[in-house]
């Protein structure tokens, strides 16, 4: 069965299109596959992928970590989803507390990207120290603009995870496989970056994220394929969240977005063969995650598709990739349940 749903992938490997991935599945029952091709590195030397690299999960992070991490402060009763961000940073836009349209959003138009904030911004270009970079998106004017898939509203909500709880992200237990950097174990190389003057291995490639300390709301995971599967199966069979927790984030609040995830829309990077509850996310590095609730599986694909650049044509290949291995997945369960 594994065979048939790494097939996009490993022929993307074989092509050159990206230099390594790593395929995982599993069921609701606990069974799981396993497999991955090619390199986790080409330079400075060459290193074979193995399935104990820890991938730097990019914005898989906003739904592995920040959203369950809120979604948890609200099933404690420690914040409210529908209550403004003000709750737990009452300094948000501290000199314009009148007028800031800031101080009105809620936790859930975070979660959903329902704010009129910026998609992305080079906070890092602002030199100063992590707390400087907080404070200066919490008192920064952002421009306003149509709701779109922001980073800054997740960088907001770590902060508030953060007052909330008085620790930094890497407090919070995020199970066996799961790490803010540098992950404890090899890890696939990312980027040459032209900022740092290095290849990038162990330490988290976005630019945000590295400037404010390595752990914010919406970078700055590393995993395992065990751990991310291991944390698949927690929404699939219930372990790892409540009934609450599961709703929100099944749940449509804006347009095709949850709280934190996308559910299946046309032309989604989950592909089209997935059920209609179906919930995904994908990381910028070349990382991805799905759980389609109806069938009872769930799906990682995890690629180093930026090494050693952004910029090749090769590693835009793995927008046509994760949709094929989408449909790839559910044609290969499908073909064992009926065996």
């Amino acid at each position: 069965m594994i065979e048939q749903a790494f097939a996009p992938a490993a022929a993307a490997v074989a092509a050159g299109g990206i230099p390594g991935a790593t395929l995982g599945v599993v069921a609701a029952d606990g069974r799981r596959w396993v497999t991955h091709t090619g390199m986790a590195a080409l330079l400075p030397e060459p290193e074979a992928l193995t399935l104990d690299h820890w991938f730097d999960l990019a914005s898989v992070s906003k739904v592995i970590a920040t959203t369950t991490m809120i979604l948890r402060l609200a099933d404690q009763g420690r914040l409210d989803l529908d209550r403004p961000l003000t709750d737990a940073i009452p300094d948000l836009r501290q000199y314009d507390v009148a007028n800031a349209a800031e101080r009105k959003l809620t936790f859930r138009d975070c979660l959903a990207h329902r704010s009129f904030l910026p998609a992305v911004e080079p906070i890092y270009t602002y030199d100063g120290d992590p707390a400087r970079l907080r404070a200066f998106v919490l008192q920064r004017e952002w421009r306003h603009g149509p709701p779109v898939y922001s980073d800054i509203n997740f960088i907001l909500l770590g902060i508030a995870i953060e007052r909330i709880t008085g620790q930094p992200l890497s407090a919070w237990p995020l199970g066996q496989g799961l790490s803010y950097g540098p992950p404890p174990g090899p890890a696939v190389a990312t980027e040459l970056c032209q900022w740092r003057g290095r290849v990038l291995k162990g330490e988290v490639h976005d630019e945000n994220c590295f400037a404010m300390g390595g752990e914010t709301g919406h970078a700055g995971l590393f995993g395992t394929v065990a751990g991310v599967l291991d944390f698949a199966l927690g929404l699939l069979d219930g372990s790892g969240a409540s009934p609450a927790m599961i709703e929100a984030i099944r749940t449509p609040f804006y347009e095709h977005r949850t709280c934190g995830w996308e559910r299946r829309f046309d032309g989604w990077s989950g592909g089209a063969a997935c059920s209609g509850e179906t919930i995904g996310h994908t990381g910028f590095t070349g990382t991805g995650l799905w759980v389609d609730f109806d069938r009872g599986i769930a799906w990682t694909l995890l690629t180093n598709r930026v090494h050693p650049s952004r910029h090749s044509e090769a590693g835009k290949s793995i927008f046509e990739i994760r949709p094929a291995t989408g449909d790839a997945v559910i044609a290969a369960c499908d073909a064992q349940r009926r065996a």
